[in-house]
């Protein structure tokens, strides 16, 4: 690499614990004094690729092993729900902690992890790299600058429909073995995963949480395991009182439009970003001339757009390297890692109780942390091994079941897009555009068939499971009567090129 980004020949031997999400990392450690000398992972065909893209690293599926090796500091990207606890085991083994999002999963790991940090005097930074695209780097530079003013209200957006990722790995992988679900994204309320919204907001204007309500909804998407509504499948939206008197809308949650909207109000300037562009609104009323502007990077920037995630992911890493090399203190803190986790913890509670407000309490304070030690409350886990299916069923038959919802999601989605829009296609202002909606149904149409026939053996040897019924789901949406028509795929091709002819 051309340029030396810290003026140090000190190296930092790192290990990996979590191979799908931390494969993501691995690759700019190198850039930032980083040397990737160990990883963990459960799973085999992860452990290979980290051997193949680290030689000469040790991989093992043992956690004490693991953590036994010489290394200084391990990127923690384990399951969410087992994060707090993890992070703790990597302190007491002697390493500096640089954790995925969420920090903790109940407010008493909550208290053990932030009084782990504090007594092991090492360095815990939280993985929150949606404050550093670059849009959001530049509004928190202006911010502090004093454009905006003071934040009066805000609303972030973190709205994900991840239904495949339910029955696989983060890869794509089908769960193994392909009877069992994901391990957390298969029930886990949005609420749990508040940071990537609620975390640019808390940097760009300097405030913290201190109030949150949720009222619940109970509509959900189909194809989702749990039916409970404040589980998984269904929307999850707070309002949440900072700091400096302003409100915040924090919305999370499936629904048929993924979502990453972002718009702030000060008492001088509004900001909204919408589909990757940033416009300001300057010059003190709601009336002022609107603008688009061009977030330009910090320096460094560059570098870090190339890393994955808008240059978030390099940006972690560096301010985690950077205070471990330097000392200088990095923005996700334990302590701001806990004001912005908190929020989404008891957000989930207040759906529940139909809309109480929870104050959200400062874990700086040993007072405060006091009344949480031993609140272990946290949302019901699905069983996520033995939960799909009864354990007298034929597991040559119900095995099939992870790859069988994985690509009939796939297809059903193909097919659902197709279908919808055929119905409002008079009215497109560029009807050419479904020529690729039409492709991708194409492309699909052969698994789709097979799937379709796969979900059907399933669903007849257990046709009261859980499985079955998320099949049942997706079968509804694939479009049985057309879709296994002879002669559909020549249809498909026949419009599309009317379609492609008239453009």
């Amino acid at each position: 690499m051309a340029q030396a980004i810290f003026q140090t020949d000190k190296r930092i031997r790192v290990g990996i614990w979590g191979l799908g999400r931390g494969s993501t990392f691995y690759r700019t450690c190198g850039l930032l004094n980083m040397d990737v000398v160990a990883g963990c992972d459960y799973n085999q065909h992860m452990r290979d690729r980290f051997a193949q893209e680290n030689p000469g690293a040790f991989v093992t599926d043992d956690a004490a092993a693991f953590l036994a090796q010489d290394f200084d500091a391990v990127v923690l990207a384990t399951f969410c729900p087992e994060h707090a606890g993890d992070a703790i085991a990597c302190l007491r083994a002697g390493k500096h902690v640089l954790s995925e999002v969420t920090a903790f999963h109940t407010m008493a790991e909550g208290v053990a992890l932030v009084e782990a940090v504090e007594q092991s005097g090492l360095i815990y930074n939280l993985a929150e790299n949606y404050p550093f695209i670059a849009a959001n780097m530049w509004l928190a530079r202006r911010w502090k600058e004093g454009l905006f003013g003071e934040l009066m209200y805000g609303e972030y957006e973190y709205v994900h429909e991840c239904r495949s990722l339910c029955y696989t790995y983060i890869d794509g992988t089908p769960v193994i073995p392909g009877n069992q679900v994901h391990h957390w994204r298969s029930w886990l309320n949005a609420h749990y995963y508040n940071t990537h919204s609620l975390g640019p907001m808390m940097l760009i204007s300097g405030t913290r949480p201190t109030r949150v309500v949720s009222l619940p909804g109970t509509q959900r998407l189909p194809g989702y395991l749990t039916v409970d509504a404040q589980s998984k499948g269904g929307i999850a939206p707070s309002l949440i009182s900072m700091s400096n008197g302003a409100v915040v809308r924090n919305l999370m949650g499936a629904t048929t439009n993924d979502s990453h909207i972002q718009r702030l109000w000060g008492t001088k300037g509004s900001a909204e970003l919408v589909d990757g562009r940033l416009r300001l609104r300057l010059g003190g009323g709601g009336g002022s001339p609107k603008f688009e502007v061009v977030p330009r990077w910090d320096a460094l920037g560059e570098l870090a757009e190339a890393t994955g995630h808008g240059g978030g992911d390099f940006w972690v890493l560096y301010y985690f390297a950077r205070q471990i090399l330097e000392g200088t203190p990095a923005p996700f803190d334990v302590y701001t890692a806990a004001d912005c986790t908190i929020p989404g913890l008891l957000a989930y509670r207040s759906a529940l109780e139909n809309g109480r407000p929870f104050d959200v309490p400062d874990f700086r304070d040993p007072a405060q942390r006091d009344r949480f030690r031993d609140d272990h409350f946290a949302q019901p886990r699905y069983d996520t091994r033995r939960g799909l299916f009864s354990a007298d069923a034929d597991e040559t038959i119900t095995r099939e079941f992870a790859l069988t919802m994985r690509d009939l999601i796939s297809g059903a989605m193909a097919y659902e897009a197709y279908r919808q829009w055929t119905l409002v296609q008079d009215d497109l202002a560029e009807p050419a555009r479904k020529v690729g909606v039409i492709d991708a149904l194409i492309a699909a149409l052969p698994r789709l068939n097979e799937v379709q026939e796969a979900a059907h053996k399933i669903i007849a040897h257990a046709p009261e499971s859980d499985g079955a019924r998320v099949l049942g789901e997706m079968l509804a949406l694939s479009g049985e009567e057309v879709t296994r028509q002879p002669g559909f795929r020549e249809q498909l091709i026949r419009e599309r090129d009317a379609l492609a002819g008239a453009s």
